[in-house]
């Protein structure tokens, strides 16, 4: 599912809503997360998973075309880890 279905479906079963609304709603949800990862801040939605921020330390790579190595800088990565609920589902382990 992409943003775009999302918001069409929420606004589809939330008629009383005006679709730019619901858009509003949405793109606000995806800010606030990106803006407290940023921050380094650790988000979590009970049932569903948490996102966090890993850092990855500074390494040697390596070209996969050329084989050349490449020095590679260290970096903060998004992490998620899902939830016990969401995991449950996806095993058909409804409760």
């Amino acid at each position: 599912m992409i943003r775009s279905e999302l918001i069409q479906k929420l606004a589809e079963d939330n008629p009383h809503l005006y679709q730019r609304d619901v858009e509003r709603i949405v793109n606000t949800f995806f800010d606030e997360i990106i803006e407290a990862l940023a921050r380094g801040e650790r988000v979590e939605l009970r049932g569903f998973g948490a996102f966090s921020v890993k850092q990855r330390d500074a390494r040697t790579g390596r070209n996969p075309r050329t084989g050349a190595t490449v020095e590679v800088e260290e970096k903060c990565v998004p992490f998620f880890k899902t939830g016990k609920l969401l995991r449950d589902r996806l095993n058909g382990l409804e409760s």
